[in-house]
């Protein structure tokens, strides 16, 4: 049964659809944490290490963190290769190219795959700078606040940022509104509801996620 609904098309959009939902939850505790930074070093690195030690003396220093972490990686990973597949699928139901391409709908539904595709390679990027810190030159271990300031110091940290999160806001409008038509919440009202909603969320965490770089940018947050 398992291996059925998998392997169908109505499957893996479900697989997409929930862990599109698991990874939107992540975006929006992880934007509120990231806003504290607002408040200066002492709130924002004791946010940080306030996660670390999540759930003690019940679970070990980091558990909850790396718990997080396998989670959100393998929805990361599920919803990818679904949507890999969902698209080589698409490609072989229509092999024979149109004698006219038809427009889609909007600019976030033409970019979803570019879009996944920049998103992929800035968690990568994301993870070399701020939880390695590899590709951070300025990089003070145990030091969140001071790290994230070094990061937007330098301009193509501000522009690998913020062009990553332009394209997360354009990937959660139309993927929000098409997770939901998947998990069956569809009707002409209920279709404007959720579109409404699928606008603010993009529109409120993209200004949440660039407020910070652009905060560092101007000296506001230094």
């Amino acid at each position: 049964m398992t291996r059925t609904l998998w392997g169908s098309t109505v499957g893996k959009k479900i697989v997409m659809a929930v862990t599109g939902l698991i990874m939107l939850s992540y975006l929006v505790v992880h934007m509120m944490g990231n806003l504290k930074i607002f408040f200066g070093a002492g709130e924002f690195n004791g946010y940080a290490h306030w996660l670390r030690t999540l759930g003690e003396p019940f679970l070990h220093y980091e558990w909850a963190l790396w718990i997080f972490r396998v989670v959100l990686v393998a929805a990361v990973v599920l919803h990818g290769v679904s949507a890999y597949q969902l698209s080589r699928r698409d490609i072989a139901a229509r092999p024979v190219s149109y004698a006219r391409k038809k427009r889609r709908a909007s600019y976030a539904t033409r970019t979803m795959r570019w879009g996944g595709v920049i998103l992929g390679l800035f968690i990568v990027w994301h993870l070399l700078d701020l939880t390695t810190l590899t590709v951070n030159e300025n990089a003070q271990a145990g030091h969140p606040y001071e790290n994230v300031v070094a990061t937007f110091d330098t301009w193509y940290g501000d522009v690998i940022y913020i062009v990553a999160m332009l394209a997360l806001g354009l990937h959660i409008r139309h993927g929000f509104w098409s997770a939901a038509q998947t998990l069956g919440v569809g009707n002409a009202i209920r279709d404007r509801i959720f579109k409404t909603v699928a606008n603010v969320l993009a529109a409120v965490l993209t200004l949440g996620f660039i407020c910070v770089p652009v905060a560092v940018m101007t000296g506001v947050v230094s």
